[in-house]
C-alpha cells in the first residue's frame, strides 16, 4: 500500500496554502480535490467579495504572490481596500497559485477514512487506497450547506440552497423568495434582479446591517477603529491578530462571539443594487411553507403576530452554513464517535490537532477554537504557518522525487520573489 507522511483533504485556500509551505519544507504530502471548487462552482457568477482585497489572497512561504501582485501581473484593478474584488479575478488567482505552487493536486475525491494502527486508511474515487500518518481536514463550505427544517420536506423544484446556483437566467420573469439577511441572501436577490427575476428578500433580522470597511473620519476615530483583514475595530483586530488567544478563552465565550462577531452582513457596495428594486421584508418569522397550484408559499409573522403569506414561483434559501462534522461523507463512523467536538464541531489543540492524534482540522472547521478568523480566506496565512511548522518538526524522511518537487516550487517562488526586487528598481 503507497504510504504518505501527509494526506490534505480540501484544494480550497486553506488546503493550497497549507500545501504550498509543506512542499518548501520537503514534507511528503498528497491533496485531493478541485482546486477553489466551492468558489469556482457553488459562488453565483457575477458576485463580489465581502472580504477586502488585503484580505483575499493565498500564502505560499514568501508571501510574494498576493492577489495584488496577481492583479498587477494581469493589469487588472486593484485596492487594499474599498474596490471589490470580482469572484471571476479571484478564482482565477487561485487556480494560478496552485499551478505555480502546488502542481500536484490530484482531482479524486476522498470517498473513505478510517484509523488501522498508527495511520490512516483513504479510499479515493478511482478505487485506490493508500496510507498516511496524518491527515488535514480543510474542507470548503460545500459539506455544511444549511437548509432550515422548515424547508426540509419541500421539493428541490421549488425550494433550493443559495449554493446551487451558479447562473441566474432561468428565474427571469419569474417571482422568487429570497431567504436570509446575510451576504448569500443579498448577492442572490441583486443578482436575480439584475437576471429579470422579480426577487423578493425575507428575513428574521430586524434590519439589514451592511459591513462597511470605510475609515470613519477623524484621526481619533480611526484609532479607535483600527483596520484588519477582518474588518475595523479593536474587537475585530483582536480576532484577526490573536487567535492562539481566543483558543484560551471559555467554551461559551467562543462560541457565542463566533456567532455574533461579523455574523450575516452584505458588504457595503450591495446597497446600490438592491435600493428599490429588491423588496426588503424583514423582522418576519417563518411559521411555515408548502407548494400549492404550482408556487411555493411561505407563511410568516411579525413581531406584533399579525400572519402573512407571501407566494412565488421558488424559494432560494440564503441561510448559509452550518459545520457539522456528521455531514462529512468519507468519515468511518468510529472516528466520528472518538472525536471530541462541542455542537458538532472538533475541539483542536494549539496546533488544530482534534483529539484523535495525526487528524486536524482547519477553515470554517476550526472556527469555534480559533475564532471568526478561521471563516475567512485571510485566515489561512496564520493557519499555514502555524500547522506547516508543526507537521515538518515531525515528518518523516522524504524521497528524492519528493525533494525535487519541493526544489522546484522553491526555485519558482525565488525566482518570482527576485523578478518583483526588480521590476521595484
Amino acid at each position: 500500500m503507497n504510504t504518505s507522511d501527509v494526506a490534505i483533504i480540501g484544494a480550497g485556500p486553506y488546503g493550497l496554502s497549507i500545501a504550498a509551505h509543506l512542499a518548501a519544507a520537503d514534507v511528503n504530502f498528497r491533496i485531493f480535490g478541485k482546486p477553489m471548487h466551492t468558489w469556482a462552482a457553488e459562488m453565483p457568477r457575477g458576485m463580489r467579495l465581502k472580504s477586502d482585497g488585503l484580505a483575499s489572497s493565498l500564502y505560499e512561504p514568501t508571501s510574494q504572490f498576493s492577489l495584488k501582485a496577481y492583479c498587477k501581473e494581469k493589469g487588472l484593478s486593484y485596492a487594499d481596500v474599498g474596490l471589490p474584488v470580482p469572484l471571476e479575478t479571484f478564482v482565477a488567482y487561485g487556480l494560478e497559485f496552485q499551478k505555480r505552487f502546488v502542481p500536484n493536486v490530484e482531482d479524486n475525491g476522498v470517498v473513505s477514512l478510517r484509523r488501522e494502527g498508527g495511520n490512516y486508511q483513504i479510499g479515493l474515487n478511482d478505487g485506490e487506497v493508500f496510507s498516511a500518518r496524518r491527515v488535514v481536514v480543510a474542507v470548503g463550505l460545500s459539506y455544511y450547506q444549511y437548509l432550515p427544517p422548515v424547508f426540509a420536506s419541500l421539493p428541490d423544484t421549488y425550494v433550493t440552497h443559495s449554493s446551487k446556483h451558479k447562473t441566474l437566467d432561468r428565474f427571469k420573469g419569474r417571482d422568487v423568495i429570497v431567504v436570509g439577511a446575510g451576504s448569500s441572501a443579498l448577492d442572490i436577490a441583486a443578482l436575480l434582479y439584475q437576471a429579470g427575476a422579480r426577487a423578493r428578500v425575507v428575513a428574521r433580522a430586524p434590519m439589514i446591517r451592511l459591513y462597511d470597511p470605510a475609515p470613519p473620519p477623524g484621526l481619533l476615530k480611526r484609532m479607535r477603529a483600527p483596520l484588519s483583514g477582518l474588518g475595523r475595530g479593536w474587537k475585530i483586530y483582536l480576532c484577526a491578530n490573536a487567535p492562539l488567544v481566543f483558543r484560551l478563552m471559555p467554551q461559551e465565550f467562543r462560541l457565542d462571539k463566533v456567532r455574533k462577531i461579523l455574523g450575516p452582513s452584505p458588504a457595503w457596495f450591495i446597497k446600490k443594487d438592491i435600493d428599490g428594486k429588491v423588496p426588503l421584508c424583514t423582522g418576519l418569522s417563518i411559521q411555515g411553507a408548502r407548494v400549492e397550484n404550482g408556487r411555493v408559499k411561505l407563511d410568516v409573522t411579525d413581531k406584533a403576530g399579525v400572519a402573512q403569506t407571501f407566494e412565488a414561483d421558488h424559494l432560494i434559501a440564503g441561510t448559509g452554513y452550518k459545520v457539522d462534522l456528521r455531514r462529512l461523507p468519507f468519515f468511518d463512523c468510529e472516528i466520528l464517535e472518538q472525536i471530541r467536538s462541542v455542537e458538532n464541531t472538533p475541539v483542536l489543540s494549539s496546533n488544530f490537532e482534534s483529539s484523535l492524534t495525526g487528524l486536524y482540522f482547519v477553515g470554517t472547521s476550526a472556527a469555534n477554537t480559533f475564532g471568526p478568523l478561521l471563516r475567512f480566506a485571510v485566515g489561512a496565512k496564520f493557519t499555514a504557518r502555524r500547522l506547516s511548522r508543526h507537521l515538518a518538526r515531525s515528518a518523516v524522511s522524504v524521497g528524492l522525487e519528493r525533494r525535487s518537487e519541493s526544489f522546484e516550487v522553491k526555485k519558482f517562488a525565488n525566482g518570482y520573489t527576485e523578478r518583483l526586487a526588480n521590476q521595484g528598481k
